[in-house]
């Protein structure tokens, strides 16, 4: 069931569900969730910026909640030529010429996609973890074995009882992640049980495994995407004023201090590592995405 204050639009590929928060003539933000979770993960920012002012809009991603594909010969597909295209898409049909993007995990991932590809869309940008654009040419280069045991679930779910497993256990496994990955983060079960509902929708399995597969080439991915992926391939710079900001305890990955991709952003930009904070920023720190869409939304230029 949609929550009492969420919409519908249409694009090409998809009925996107989301809810917005704020005065319509506002300037919009679009806050974006990621794996496994929903759009509970802005629970506490959206409100705050919508009393500053701001038109904020939280969707569910393709395979959440009551978003919906509009054919059944569309590709499941969760790659991030996908979710970058699925964002551009969504700021077109809602008519928002420019928007600062936040997002973490997945969300993170759309929201980098669109701030390298069409940084005419986008007014600033708030990126949990980085640079989140994938480097899918190198992902067969071996990892240390403490950062490949971290991905267990990405090796799980390259086989058929992985898939059969997240079918099986969809919560389960998800409650595992957010155990491993926020490892300080005290969540309560109805926190828990408002997001897992979302991974109820009858995409998310076809969804999530193409994701991972795609990621590691073990699976194609949508021939209409293909220019984007090419596009990304080449891992595009953001020119867009930036903020990152990662968590010390995110359990998938450990911040590097050497900021390794820093070079990749060219514009205005600001690095913070959280202490203590985990994976799921945006649940355990929304004060930090609060203030970095003000101090965005303040700057000159954006």
């Amino acid at each position: 069931m949609l929550p009492i204050n969420a919409l519908r639009v249409q694009t090409a590929t998809l009925d996107i569900a989301y809810c917005a928060f704020g005065p319509e003539a506002g300037p919009a933000v679009v806050l974006l969730h990621g794996f496994p979770d929903d759009i509970g993960a802005y629970a506490t920012v959206a409100p705050a910026l919508a009393a500053d002012g701001y038109l904020v809009l939280v969707p569910w991603l393709r395979g959440y909640g009551p978003t919906r594909f509009r054919s059944a010969t569309t590709p499941r597909s969760g790659e991030q030529a996908a979710l970058g295209a699925d964002l551009r898409d969504f700021l077109t049909a809602l008519g928002i010429d420019r928007a600062i993007l936040g997002g973490y995990d997945w969300g993170g991932r759309a929201a980098c996609v669109v701030a390298a590809l069409w940084p005419d869309r986008v007014r600033g940008l708030v990126t949990i973890g980085g640079y989140n654009i994938q480097h899918i040419a190198s992902a067969r280069t071996p990892l240390p074995a403490e950062d490949e045991a971290r991905l267990w679930y990405q090796w799980y779910f390259q086989t058929a009882r992985g898939r059969a497993g997240l079918e099986a256990d969809r919560a389960g496994i998800a409650r595992l992640l957010w155990r491993l990955w926020s490892p300080n983060w005290a969540f309560d079960d109805a926190t828990f049980a408002r997001a897992a509902a979302s991974f109820d929708n009858p995409d998310f399995v076809d969804v999530v495994i193409h994701s991972y597969r795609h990621r590691h080439q073990n699976a194609p991915g949508d021939p209409a995407l293909a220019d984007i992926e090419a596009a990304l391939a080449r891992q595009p710079a953001i020119s867009v004023p930036t903020i990152a900001l990662e968590g010390a305890a995110d359990g998938v990955r450990t911040p590097d201090l050497a900021d390794p991709a820093r070079h990749r952003f060219t514009g205005p930009y600001r690095r913070a590592i959280l202490p203590t904070v985990g994976h799921f920023l945006p649940h355990e720190a929304p004060g930090a995405v609060i203030a970095a869409v003000r101090e965005l939304g303040q700057a000159p230029n954006t």
